[in-house]
């Protein structure tokens, strides 16, 4: 069997920009010190700078020395003085290990919450200077994010992105820049200086995921965006928050005005229908179920190639839209898309004919292969978001066998490990259980845990194969004309992390060549097990 095989998107050719701008609009360190309600050093000290990471300062930088859970960031106080860091904003505990390297200290009770008010002022408060974007919830963040970038390019617009996917921007001369970053919203630093970069190539529009981590460690702090989106909310993050409460509460300080003007909010889930009744800035609501009483709403969802064509309903009247994925939730999607893009002023025909032609997200419901197999790599690691992509691929029409392959990230929440098992099963008629990215847990363990929610007597056929890659050869040996391979849980991601070492590793790639090689051959006997 050959299969049809999509093109990948290309990757970046350029190498990654560092994120900082290349002229610093700069500050005085009294200035600094006025700003944080601290004492000002003795001799004047002006910053050109900031950075978190000692091994990454610059001369004339702020390097923030915080306190960590096993040591103070203080002790590399002498590796940033070499560097050439010109003041360290720390904590009481961290400045006499900074003074005694040599270094100056600006003391604060709080240094990780002033990191960003201070890279914020030492960048020359480049969030005011962008219109900003800023999306946060369990799911979607980087497809509205991607949709709305994507949108903008298609119009011509300077615009950039930071989230999931990386940290990119298109320039006013029309040149594209990757700028290097390592996690969803980086450090405050790092933000504040890719914004600042961002402002000196030009850019009109920045577009940001916005995590719980992210809001609860203060590295969003200091970005006020113009407008604010919350997409949902569902368990995920449980090793690090408290409970879903918790979770919840840190979602809802984005939409505060420490962190947004305005919001739009999906109200499709009692987590949205709530948030909207306690958000502290002003709200538009928006929903895929006529039942939720949104100010807009997607109906008359209808398939329009690999895509979706809607109408979406609103107070100034009625409009069709499209999404270039398939299922309700890439309908959500677009429209809060579309909704953000009004609010800052981008609105009309051609905005909604960019939106619905952008193209894919990368990771995101992401086709490698259409027949005679149809073979979908998508980002989806929590019991929520497997069951939005498996059901939508069951309605793709001319489906025969849904074949899902799925593991779950190690050192992460694992109350939801067995509810991805059951969602799966109850969903696929096969069910391939590996490993994802295990981090420094036992595999084996893992792959235990999800299969413990799925029932002794599933109607699913369920195997269990260790190893990533060859899990992937046994679902594209499995798979015969018409089925559909859903590889879930790390998207777009170019590495697998085993034992605290990362080896590259891309679902997209691992999948295409199995189907090449490998489809059509029905021995998949290798697994380890099967029930």
């Amino acid at each position: 069997m050959s299969p049809d095989v999509t093109s990948l998107p290309d990757q970046p050719d350029q190498p990654a920009e560092p994120p900082r701008p290349r002229l610093s609009a700069g500050a005085d360190a009294a200035e600094l010190a006025r700003a944080l309600g601290a004492p000002a050093p003795l001799e004047p000290i002006r910053l050109s700078g900031v950075t978190l990471d000692s091994r990454s300062v610059e001369t004339g930088d702020l390097w923030c020395a915080l306190p960590g859970a096993n040591a103070h960031g203080a002790q590399f106080a002498a590796q940033a003085r070499e560097r050439g860091a010109a003041l360290a904003l720390t904590d009481a505990a961290g400045r006499p290990l900074c003074e005694r390297a040599g270094l100056p200290a600006l003391v604060v009770a709080d240094p990780r919450r002033d990191t960003a008010a201070a890279a914020s002022l030492v960048y020359g408060h480049p969030g005011r200077r962008l219109a900003t974007v800023g999306v946060t919830g369990t799911n979607g963040k980087t497809s509205v994010t991607t949709m709305i970038d994507q949108t903008l390019r298609a119009l011509g617009r300077a615009t950039g992105v930071v989230g999931t996917s990386g940290t990119a921007y298109r320039d006013s001369a029309g040149r594209d820049h990757h700028v290097a970053t390592v996690r969803t919203t980086p450090e405050a630093p790092e933000l504040h200086g890719i914004l600042a970069r961002m402002v000196e190539d030009g850019v009109h529009t920045a577009s940001m995921e916005i995590s719980s981590h992210a809001l609860v460690l203060h590295r969003a702090d200091g970005v006020v965006v113009d407008v604010a989106c919350f997409t949902n909310l569902s368990q995920d993050h449980l090793d690090f928050h408290r409970d879903m409460e918790d979770y919840y509460r840190a979602k809802r300080s984005m939409l505060t005005p420490a962190h947004a003007r305005r919001a739009v909010v999906c109200v499709d889930g009692d987590w949205g229908r709530r948030l909207a009744r306690e958000a502290e800035v002003p709200v538009v609501t928006y929903a895929t179920d006529p039942a939720a009483g949104a100010d807009h709403t997607a109906r008359d969802l209808r398939a329009d190639g690999y895509g979706t064509v809607f109408t979406a309903d609103g107070p100034r009247g009625s409009r069709t839209l499209r999404s270039a994925l398939p299922g309700r939730h890439f309908v959500a999607n677009a429209l809060a898309a579309s909704l953000l893009l009004e609010e800052i002023g981008i609105a009309g025909p051609q905005v909604d004919h960019a939106l619905g032609t952008a193209g894919t997200v990368p990771g995101r419901m992401e086709p490698v292969a259409e027949a005679p197999v149809l073979a979908v790599v998508d980002y989806s690691h929590t019991p929520d978001a497997l069951e939005q992509a498996l059901t939508t691929l069951r309605a793709v029409p001319r489906t025969r066998r849904l074949i899902a392959v799925i593991g779950a990230g190690g050192d992460r929440d694992r109350g939801k490990r067995p509810r991805m098992g059951e969602v799966t099963a109850r969903l696929a008629d096969v069910v391939i259980v590996t490993d994802d990215n295990p981090r420094t847990e036992d595999p084996s363990r893992i792959r235990s845990e999800v299969l413990s929610g799925i029932a002794e007597h599933s109607k699913a056929e369920v195997r269990e194969v260790s190893g990533r890659g060859e899990a992937i050869v046994a679902a594209a040996r499995l798979a015969d004309v018409g089925d559909t391979i859903l590889l879930a849980g790390k998207g777009a991601e170019t590495g697998q992390e085993i034992g605290g070492i990362v080896h590259p590793f891309d679902d997209r790639l691992r999948l295409r060549d199995a189907l090449t090689t490998h489809g059509g051959d029905t021995d998949a006997d290798h697994a380890d097990g099967g029930r």
